[in-house]
């Protein structure tokens, strides 16, 4: 499998240079909204009330997701067929190059540029997202009609088993320190001070605190390479391999991304997460 050849995070003049070489039938280019939240709100309706010109809605949950389970967590990964169906119908074929954005920093957008990296596709997280492009393009407004992405040909592949560590891993990872499993929750949650959503508080004993938000500036955008590669080796990055968990397997996504960013070597995502992990009451759980 070919590694994409655009950095998993591009800026607005990047995705601007491309819309115009798209417009000239130079490329096939999608920009998709992925937008998502926690507390309950509504991306989709998010989407409606303005979006970047162009943009399609990809539903988190209906394609980004398989079906929320205590066994499988709350944002397992889809069947290979369910992703490319929902690729498809978002207009994202073989030869798309897809630049995905939020209004969070990034750390939703990751998971579907996530995806389409790990299975060899073109696809970036536009830094700093909604806000960028509004500061970008400040006599232009956002859309609200929705938008036909018409249907493309996107070919189903299996989840590569080198992207992926398993619950068990995960666990004896960070017990053994073989591997450097990095928490991408907020530092709350992995303390065990809250836990809003999922059956536990507390973290998977052995692993860090690197949340995912402390990667973003005050605007949306990007630390400096610097500091992040800071952070990441004084935790242990570059000298063991690295697998990233969140609450449900989203915001890890981010972490995996930045590590790419830097240089890193390719860390691997835990799909279930913490989620998965503290709906089993055998496994010890850290607090603090």
């Amino acid at each position: 499998m070919t590694p994409p050849v655009i950095a998993p995070f591009i800026d607005t003049l990047e995705l601007d240079r491309l819309l115009a070489a798209d417009a000239h039938g130079d490329g096939d280019v999608v920009v998709v909204d992925s937008r998502w939240y926690l507390d309950g709100r509504s991306g989709a309706e998010a989407h409606e009330h303005g979006h970047v010109p162009g943009a399609v809605f990809v539903d988190l949950d209906l394609w980004l997701a398989g079906p929320p389970s205590p066994a499988a967590g709350r944002h397992p990964l889809p069947e290979p067929p369910v992703f490319a169906r929902g690729m498809a119908e978002s207009g994202i074929g073989d030869g798309s190059t897809v630049i995905v954005y939020d209004d969070a920093g990034g750390v939703i957008a990751a998971r579907l540029v996530w995806m389409l990296r790990t299975l060899g596709h073109e696809a970036a997280v536009l830094d700093g997202g909604l806000d960028a492009w509004r500061r970008a393009h400040p006599g232009s407004a956002l859309e609200t009609a929705p938008v036909d992405a018409g249907t493309a040909s996107f070919t189903e592949r299996p989840w590569p088993d080198a992207a992926l560590a398993s619950i068990d891993e995960t666990q004896q990872a960070a017990a053994d320190g073989s591997a450097l499993v990095l928490d991408a929750r907020t530092i709350d949650r992995y303390r065990g001070e809250s836990e809003p959503v999922d059956a536990r508080a507390g973290h998977i004993p052995g692993a860090e605190s690197l949340s995912c938000r402390d990667s973003v500036a005050a605007d949306g955008t990007l630390l400096d390479a610097a500091t992040l590669r800071d952070r990441l080796t004084s935790l242990g990055a570059g000298e063991r391999p690295v697998i990233s968990y969140c609450g449900s397997g989203v915001t890890a996504c981010h972490t995996l991304l930045v590590l790419e960013h830097l240089g890193f070597a390719t860390g691997r995502l835990y799909p279930g997460s913490w989620s998965q992990y503290a709906a089993d009451a055998r496994r010890p759980a850290a607090i603090g």
